[in-house]
């Protein structure tokens, strides 16, 4: 049995993170953890309003901590409730340290992460990707699957391949965790550069032959042209409800200023749900 760990904010819990969650842990059977991230210094208020507003602070400070609670404890039974109703094998885990840090050590021990794209775990709002999701994917140790704000059943998956050892590592964790979702439509997208390359595959026939043991009836798309407009244009000009799968590499906080990752882009411009893992 895989664990997949389903990441929420008490606070504004993520329905779509819930039901890609159940959906996931169905095809595979999978466990499924709902990580309640529950940062002590992280509240729903301002807490330097508070202190400035009300003369009696600790007391407005203590009713709210208690309404903060209770939105933390209904969000996580919220969680139980429609693990049981799935009739899916689950457990929860409240974490009361800091966030980032805690999600980290966490993936150490799962084989997946299913977050919603927006989750910041904090009252600011960010445009995705946020600087939450930028940290986790630097340094996380399992792959993620990033969901977008509304579930749509997934019924086709789109395998993003470039010939590096991060695309390849990231097709076969895909392939390890969710087999069952071969008899899914496949699609295998490639993006050359130079016009005057062929329209094979790089690697082409150790490739297909990887290929042919895992996803035995996918089809290949070769494009040529710049990969960020070709998969993103690729992917908008479709109707069926896909999921992507990319490879990222661990980028140095100075080397990420300098040039954006496809997922930074696929994060920010799409509704899709993506599976991202990579290499060390």
């Amino acid at each position: 049995m895989k664990k997949f760990l389903a990441v929420f904010d008490g606070f504004r819990m993520s329905k779509s993170t819930l039901d890609y969650g159940i959906q996931m842990a169905q095809i595979k059977g999978a466990q499924l953890v709902g990580v309640f991230l529950d940062e002590f210094i992280y509240r729903s208020y301002n807490v330097s309003k508070i202190i400035n507003t009300y003369k009696d602070y600790n007391t407005a400070i203590r009713v709210l901590d208690e309404r903060d609670k209770k939105k933390r404890d209904e969000a996580a039974l919220r969680f139980q409730k429609a693990c049981e109703k799935s009739k899916i094998s689950y457990s929860i885990h409240r974490n009361r340290q800091v966030a980032l840090q805690e999600l980290k050590h966490e993936s150490m021990f799962a084989d997946l992460i299913i977050i919603n794209k927006k989750e910041t775990f904090s009252t600011k709002k960010e445009t995705p990707p946020t600087r939450f999701m930028k940290d986790l994917l630097t340094d996380v140790e399992c792959p993620v699957l990033i969901v977008p704000e509304r579930y749509i059943e997934i019924d086709k998956v789109v395998l993003l391949y470039d010939g590096s050892p991060s695309s390849v590592y990231a097709i076969k964790m895909f392939s390890y965790l969710f087999d069952r979702m071969q008899d899914m439509p496949v699609d295998v997208l490639s993006v050359k550069t130079k016009y005057i390359d062929t329209f094979r595959l790089p690697d082409n026939k150790l490739m297909r032959e990887f290929m042919n043991t895992h996803f035995p009836k996918a089809k290949y798309q070769v494009k040529k042209g710049d990969p960020e407009e070709q998969i993103s244009g690729y992917l908008r000009n479709h109707k069926e409800n896909e999921l992507v799968v990319l490879g990222a590499y661990r980028r140095s906080e100075l080397s990420r200023w300098f040039k954006s990752s496809m997922a930074d882009l696929l994060i920010r411009e799409l509704d899709t749900p993506l599976f991202i893992a990579h290499t060390n």
